[in-house]
């Protein structure tokens, strides 16, 4: 299985795919309320998915340009044994080079606004940092075609 920057270990299978599509039509309230104000496609907003396959997992809402996985917890996320399975899931979606946010469905009925802005923020500070990340200028960057590097001047 390859890792984030090879892919496979991102693909999905055709019975997960399945699965995320009957779940888009079973959303839980807080989702359906997240969803709506999520969807919107204007104004320079990173886009999101909802109900998307990652390997073997649905995560809730996926933003593939910022690479942002948002889960909405309501209670049943709360007992022991639940929380040790998100855990887990966690730990490997972000091996996959992931950023996950729990969103506890009581902030989606209570600050909705505030649900917003900060996965947003928090998405456009990924994309933010995506895109000023180290690269090097092409007058630097050298293939085999070019041949041997220049020889270091030597000392006199």
């Amino acid at each position: 299985m390859e890792g984030a920057s090879g892919g496979t270990a991102l693909r999905h299978r055709p019975l997960i795919t399945t699965r995320a599509r009957a779940l888009r039509k079973q959303m839980s309230e807080p989702e359906v309320i997240l969803w709506t104000r999520l969807r919107g496609r204007g104004s320079g907003r990173p886009t999101f998915r909802r109900q998307h396959p990652i390997g073997s997992s649905i995560v809730d809402f996926y933003c593939p340009t910022a690479r942002l996985v948002v889960e909405v917890d309501g209670s049943a996320h709360w007992a022991d044994e639940q929380q040790g399975k998100d855990l887990r899931r966690d730990r490997w979606l972000e091996s996959q080079g992931l950023t996950v946010i729990r969103l506890p469905a009581s902030m989606v009925y209570r600050d909705i606004d505030g649900a917003m802005d900060w996965i947003l923020s928090t998405a456009e500070a990924l994309i933010a940092r995506q895109s000023v990340a180290p690269r090097l200028a092409p007058s630097t960057i050298r293939s085999s075609a070019d041949g041997p590097p220049p020889a270091a001047p030597r000392g006199r």
